[in-house]
């Protein structure tokens, strides 16, 4: 069948809004099999790789997949927390705590996640959704900067799904909110909340997932919204330019990704006579593998044994208050115009007109 079968129909049924709050995902498990599930999944991804199938198809399962499941589970496991991945943990409790937070605004709609890869996925919570009967869904992408490569790949799953839906439901997509006022703001706190507690460092770096250089050429905006991010959270906390350095982190095989890169720039600071730096991840919004392993533990030692005396890793916005004010505010924005904020004498009214929609379906023979 080319599409899935459709939940029953009922006429004048109110329909409901949902918002969707995507990220990356996460292996199942802390486990060479699981990682392995997961990183074909997130390897083979088009939007991630641009190497052509066959030749990529060799390498993926050739080189990368034997050797780098077992590495890769191995630093799972020194994150993984009583209740799971860190990623799943912080993105489930941000779904939950935003429905209350968008609820204290007035707003009556019901709020999930999903995973690009691993679960649950994407194609999964939408079929919930649609058998819930929820008719209008907000996609919010847990990456503050786009990329082809994160934010597209998203919306990829999400169209990809709806191809094989018969009654698709209205949708909204959050592009991208590097520069958003109360997200500069969340960030601006987390800084000043640490440095209350641990003083200042002589630099702040501010390091951000990588992207293969070829990418940027060909187009894609993330770099320039990284360094966006940088300056204006850099002038919300009064730095100077020499107060401050940006940093792309995460590289994958021998091209040349965007620079400079994180490991490195630590080492040549430590080297320099640098002794204390603070290193905050504005490009995630939650706590994963990419900020707990390869920050607060790899990139800590290559400063630490280059010669730095403190390193100091500032935790993602993960369930700040300021951050999911931060978040209701962007969703809201984007739920203007859909009928979430209901009224009393507007929930009667649209009750009504169910009522009268029923009764004219049956006096025509329509299903109810």
């Amino acid at each position: 069948m080319r599409f899935y079968p459709e939940p029953d129909y009922s006429h004048g049924k109110i329909g409901k809004t949902a918002v969707v709050l995507l990220n990356l995902g996460t292996p199942d498990a802390p486990e060479r099999s699981a990682v392995r599930r997961y990183l074909k999944q997130f390897l083979w991804d088009r939007r991630v790789v641009e190497v052509p199938r066959p030749v990529w198809w060799l390498i993926l399962n050739g080189i990368i997949l034997p050797f780098r499941s077992g590495q890769s589970a191995k630093k799972y496991a020194s994150i993984w927390t009583k209740d799971g991945s860190p990623l799943k943990v912080h993105t489930e409790k941000q779904a939950l705590l935003l429905k209350g937070y968008l609820g204290e605004r007035g707003h009556e709609v019901h709020v999930t996640y999903a995973m690009r890869y691993g679960s649950p996925s994407i194609p999964s919570v939408l079929n919930k959704l649609k058998a819930e009967g929820y008719e209008r869904i907000l996609i919010l992408s847990g990456y503050p900067q786009y990329s082809a490569t994160t934010t597209a790949s998203n919306f990829d799953a999400v169209f990809q799904h709806y191809q094989q839906v018969r009654n698709v439901p209205e949708l909204r997509l959050v592009k991208n909110y590097h520069d958003h006022d109360a997200y500069i703001e969340a960030l601006r706190q987390s800084v000043l909340k640490h440095w209350q507690t641990h003083g200042r460092p002589e630099k702040l770096v501010m390091s951000f997932h990588g992207l293969p250089k070829a990418f940027l050429l060909r187009g894609d905006p993330y770099h320039c919204e990284c360094y966006k991010t940088a300056r204006l959270l850099a002038e919300k906390l009064g730095l100077s330019k020499d107060q401050y350095l940006v940093t792309f982190q995460s590289r994958l095989g021998r091209a040349e990704w965007l620079q400079p890169y994180t490991s490195n720039a630590v080492k040549e600071l430590a080297q320099q006579g640098t002794k204390r730096i603070d290193v905050i991840c504005p490009g995630f919004i939650a706590d994963c593998l990419e900020t707990l392993e390869e920050i607060a533990m790899e990139v800590r030692e290559d400063f630490l044994h280059a010669g730095g005396k403190e390193f100091n890793y500032i935790p993602c916005l993960n369930e700040s208050p300021s951050w999911l004010r931060a978040l209701a505010e962007i969703a809201e924005q984007h739920l203007i115009g859909w009928p979430t904020m209901m009224t009393v004498s507007l929930r009667e009214e649209q009750k009504q007109q169910a009522l009268i929609s029923r009764s004219e379906a049956k006096r025509i023979g329509a299903p109810l």
